[in-house]
């Protein structure tokens, strides 16, 4: 039986991040999609052989053939749907940051658990061989004990004054859409919640931070530290820098690894170099939120997971003087 899956919003992320995964997946298929506006819903629509547009989001909600939701809205409007999709028994997979804050988070993933439905946040290099086999490197102790972490995300800029990231009202800010990954890199490499020790946001406009910096630490003794930008003198930058008492472990692009990436490993038994294939990030995610859905297996970025990481930029914001999102 074919797996149906509706989308709310025409985002621009929608094709790499489901569109494409799902044309190569026999028993999946997108089968509609909703927007603000009806006419670039039907244009998105007819442009990616979708065969049916709803007239508004609610109506992909009541579609009985609609098996999961797709969430690539604006991130203050990930609660309020993904709520109401949950409470229409569908299982949803939302884009990240999944919530604007901690609190939303948590109200979905209690949601989540009375409807008895998967909800996962969409943090695909986490389901890709390149993460799996960097937490591998720290968990069997080959570059020794972890004594500090470096993560940088970077986007170059400026990033227009209208664009949603640069709108508070819309839970915007570099921390919430780019930053967000290396606060999750750093998470699940160590497979431990941190502490925010300090945090120094640039902001533009007044309460947008454009470049987030922060310190983080870990039970242990480790600490990391993390930058995500989108200002104007930077470039493309994503990259994890691991030391260890016994050696050092660098990711190039866990972001997207199918764009090219690389492990790098220095230890116990000598250097070495790696990479895993071409397959898309996505494509990875796609096959753990259907497992999760049909068998029942575990995620590594389930609604629980959200909630801890929602924690740690709720606590970047406050360490930087900044309101938290959403509020």
């Amino acid at each position: 039986m074919t797996f149906n899956f509706g989308v709310l919003g025409a985002a621009n992320i929608t094709p790499m991040a489901l569109l494409e995964p799902v044309s190569v997946h026999p028993l999946v298929n997108v089968h509609c999609v909703a927007a603000r506006d009806p006419a670039r819903a039907e244009a998105f629509a007819k442009k990616h052989n979708i065969s049916r547009v709803h007239t508004d989001y609610q109506s992909v909600l009541d579609d009985p053939r609609v098996d999961a939701v797709y969430i690539p809205l604006p991130i203050s409007e990930h609660a309020q749907w993904t709520l109401k999709a949950l409470a229409a028994g569908k299982h949803v997979l939302c884009e990240k940051s999944m919530a604007s804050n901690a609190a939303e988070a948590l109200a979905m993933r209690d949601q989540a658990t009375a409807c008895n439905r998967v909800l996962m946040d969409a943090f695909h290099y986490r389901y890709h061989p390149l993460f799996d086999a960097a937490v591998e490197v720290i968990q069997t102790g080959e570059i020794g004990t972890v004594d500090h972490l470096d993560a940088v995300f970077q986007v170059k800029g400026p990033i227009p004054p209208d664009d949603i990231r640069r709108n508070y009202a819309l839970a915007g800010g570099v921390l919430m859409d780019i930053g967000c990954y290396p606060v999750s890199w750093v998470r699940h490499l160590m497979q431990s919640e941190p502490v925010v020790t300090h945090a120094r946001a640039v902001t533009d406009p007044e309460q947008v931070d454009v470049e987030m910096n922060a310190t983080l630490n870990f039970e242990g003794g480790a600490t990391a530290a993390i930058q995500g930008s989108m200002q104007a003198d930077v470039d493309f930058k994503a990259v994890v820098e691991v030391v260890g008492s016994k050696g050092r472990m660098t990711l190039h692009n866990p972001l997207v690894p199918q764009l090219g990436h690389e492990l790098i490993v220095t230890g116990r038994h000598g250097s070495r170099r790696a990479t895993f294939g071409k397959r898309s990030s996505y494509a990875y995610q796609l096959d753990a939120f259907l497992g999760a859905v049909q068998r029942g297996l575990p995620l590594w970025t389930d609604a629980e997971d959200a909630v801890k990481q929602l924690t740690v930029i709720d606590a970047c914001y406050q360490q930087s003087g900044l309101r938290l999102r959403g509020q």
